[in-house]
């Protein structure tokens, strides 16, 4: 059982909208307002097709990310993901790597920012970056929720403004659509051939390149599985329908000359299409989404910058002073370093330059997270259960890992030698600071074990964690098979087959099986070494055809018994048996079972709570205690006299909260719905914590935000 005080948790904050409005706002800035013109100069009228290509050819990263997101819900992103993937080396170039890039590119979009306001107001730019840095860092501080509410009102008035932009655009297209949309406009349509076109392709990709930065937040979003992908799908929907639609029509409103030399072609097209309000007006419309865009921009990559220090100092690969969260609950060091990081870019660095050449390096992590997707299935690890599983598995991943090569490639040699400074840079980090403090490695050792080398246990019991915190399907009913589990008390000492013959035959004669083969099946797995064992307990666990249900049997252990055995290096004293049995067609109800009993097992006071218990149903109340949990004593007088006398069924409790277990006169059982709950009785009720909230209120006094906070 491990003592080791577990790192402070960023709290759910995050709902759908704000991933949507992270990963959206990472995405407008330079790519929109000021790479058209470019674009256009580099392939001709094909340009609105290289930006839509582009969204194309992001969807194996965001599918990958997706997956790797909702498996490894944790701060840190892509270096959480290729650290447990491909171990700490990896996971150092990782998260470097992504934090130098993302203060790059946030700086710059700061800059573009200042740029774009100076055309129409007099502004000093690079003190207006500094100042906007320093604002962002104070809002990231006071909290994520205060963050993304600041870019939730940002992406609301970017995505707003350019819809009615697209919407007058339109308008004025179709107003006289013989004239206005024709081929001619776009001729020459490829300037530069495909080559050409290809080239374009890679300038204009690194414009979805923060797509996949809402990773980083992942620890802080409510319902991962949901929420994720469905944000980041919204999101590229969202910005390639206005990259591609916007850019045909600035190539349909503005003659060719003059678009490529615009570096404000969204201001420009805008004259043209919000004639009907007055150019000025239309043009400050323009400037107000230019700010939401940068700003956003700027905002985002605070924020996802700031959880990069964060998850490495928990892995001891950065200074242990960047995993403290501060009262606010954020990492307030890595927030004030990264916002440092960018005012020096700001004030010392041709920043438009080495952002760009920061964008090569964003691609070769994109197919390194491809890889790292690979190699998580490939290890087969039985605790990665991603809740979006990206298809066409593995061509959609391979095609991730080909595309970002071709495109550096097409970046050209400038953009490979930075990408590779990087890299060294990030080696000589981990070999020169981090190399000594960490003894772990990534998920590829277990798919070389599948060939007979060895495999990293601890990614397991890390990833059966997250499974467990993760929680429970409702068709899991974790809580019904501990209400339900039989409870076998032995005195006397015994050996590990006598105890898990004991535990066997409680759950055969509930499901009629033969009692002897079953606790041969259970002995046989000890013998073969896959009974979990930890802190003096142990988890024999199987599925099979026979039952159409889970079930469970807890077996207590008086005077202990000495466990000889892989995985248990030396022999250990056990005092429980916590005996699962599932059905074999569903795998996975079987180990998210175990990973929440892991989870209940794995704390140090479960063991002596389990020895003092005072009967069976002290010892199932141990397994469900937890935030969703919640015991009552029965009295006449006092708030819970309103449920005596009722039935079960007409108890006035909240919505999504029920009675699983009713303890009376020493016995235990699991109620029926006419069943009446009578004074002097212990009940124990399961829900949402959020429910469970007002019931603590009103019948123990208990504030509910401590339980909603609790969850």
């Amino acid at each position: 059982m491990s003592t080791t005080q577990s790192p402070q948790r960023l709290s759910k904050k995050l709902g759908l909208f704000d991933v949507y409005a992270i990963a959206t706002g990472a995405m407008f800035s330079s790519g929109f307002f000021l790479l058209p013109g470019l674009a256009v100069a580099q392939t001709g009228g094909s340009a609105f097709l290289a930006y839509l290509a582009a969204g194309v050819l992001i969807l194996p990263a965001m599918l990958s990310v997706a997956e790797l997101s909702t498996a490894m819900p944790r701060a840190g992103g892509a270096y959480y993901f290729l650290d447990r993937a491909m171990g700490p080396l990896m996971g150092t170039i990782g998260g470097l790597g992504s934090w130098v890039a993302l203060v790059l590119k946030s700086a710059f979009a700061l800059i573009g920012l200042g740029a774009y306001l100076a055309v129409y107001v007099d502004v000093p730019i690079k003190p207006l970056a500094v100042s906007l840095t320093l604002v962002f860092a104070v809002v990231n501080v006071l909290g994520a929720k205060e963050t993304a509410g600041l870019q939730r009102i940002l992406v609301g008035a970017l995505v707003g403004i350019l819809g009615w932009y697209m919407a007058e655009g339109l308008l004025w297209m179709l107003e006289d659509p013989h004239a206005r949309l024709t081929y001619s406009r776009m001729q020459p349509f490829v300037t530069k051939g495909i080559d050409g076109f290809f080239a374009t392709i890679g300038l204009v990709f690194v414009s979805y390149a923060g797509l996949t930065k809402v990773a980083s937040v992942a620890e802080e979003i409510r319902e991962p599985d949901r929420n994720i992908p469905r944000g980041m799908i919204l999101a590229l929907v969202t910005a390639t329908s206005i990259y591609a639609l916007g850019v045909m029509l600035m190539e349909l409103a503005l003659p060719r000359a003059d678009l490529m030399r615009d570096l404000t072609p969204v201001s420009t097209a805008g004259a043209v299409f919000f004639d009907g309000i007055g150019v000025e007006m239309g043009a400050w419309f323009i400037v107000a989404a230019a700010i939401a865009a940068f700003a956003s921009t700027g905002n985002a990559g605070v924020m996802s910058a700031a959880r990069y220090p964060l998850a490495m100092a928990r892995d001891q690969l950065v200074p242990a002073r960047f995993a403290r969260l501060s009262r606010f609950g954020t990492p307030t060091a890595g927030i004030v370093v990264t916002a440092v990081a960018m005012i020096v870019c700001i004030v010392t660095l041709d920043i438009a330059a080495v952002a760009k050449l920061a964008s090569a390096f964003q691609l070769a992590l994109f197919g390194a997270l491809c890889a790292a997707v690979i190699v998580m299935r490939e290890s087969r690890i039985d605790y990665y259960r991603p809740g979006f599983r990206s298809p066409l598995y593995p061509w959609v991943q391979i095609a991730g890992i080909l595309i970002p090569i071709w495109l550096i490639v097409e970046m050209g040699w400038l953009a490979v030698l930075f990408t590779g400074g990087v890299v060294v840079a990030c080696i000589a980090w981990y070999l020169l600071y981090a190399r000594r403090r960490v003894a772990r490695e990534g998920a590829i050792f277990h798919v070389f074990a599948r060939l007979g080398e060895r495999s990293h246990l601890g990614l397991d019991a890390e990833l059966r964690l997250i499974l467990a915190e993760r929680g429970l399907h409702t068709s899991d009913r974790f809580e019904a098979v501990v209400s339900r589990a039989r409870v076998v008390e032995l005195d006397s000492v015994v050996d590990i087959d006598a105890a898990l013959a004991a535990g066997a035959g409680a759950l055969a004669d509930s499901l009629g099986l033969d009692r002897v083969v079953l606790a041969r099946t259970f002995a046989a797995e000890s013998r073969l070494g896959l009974m979990p064992v930890a802190g003096g307990v142990a988890l024999p666990h199987l599925r099979t055809d026979r039952v159409d249900s889970p079930r469970m049997a807890l077996v207590r252990l008086k005077q202990g018994l000495d466990f000889e055995g892989s995985p248990v290096p030396e022999p250990t004293k056990v005092f429980a048996l916590v005996m699962l049995i599932s059905p074999d067609a569903h795998p996975g109800r079987h180990l998210r079972i175990l990973a929440r009993l892991a989870e209940r097992i794995d704390r140090d006071d479960f063991l002596p709570a389990w020895r003092e218990a005072p009967d069976a149903a002290a010892l199932k109340e141990l397994l469900l205690r937890d935030d969703r949990f919640l015991v009552l004593d029965l009295d006449e007088e006092g708030p819970t006299a309103a449920l005596v006398g009722r039935r079960v069924i007409d108890a006035p409790l909240p919505a999504g909260v029920f009675v699983s277990l009713v303890r009376r006169d020493n016995r235990s059982f699991v109620p029926r719905p006419a069943h009446p709950l009578l004074a002097g009785d212990r009940i124990t009720l399961i829900g949402e914590p959020e429910a469970l909230g007002a019931v603590r209120a009103e019948m123990l006094g208990e504030a509910p935000d401590d339980a909603a906070e609790s969850s």
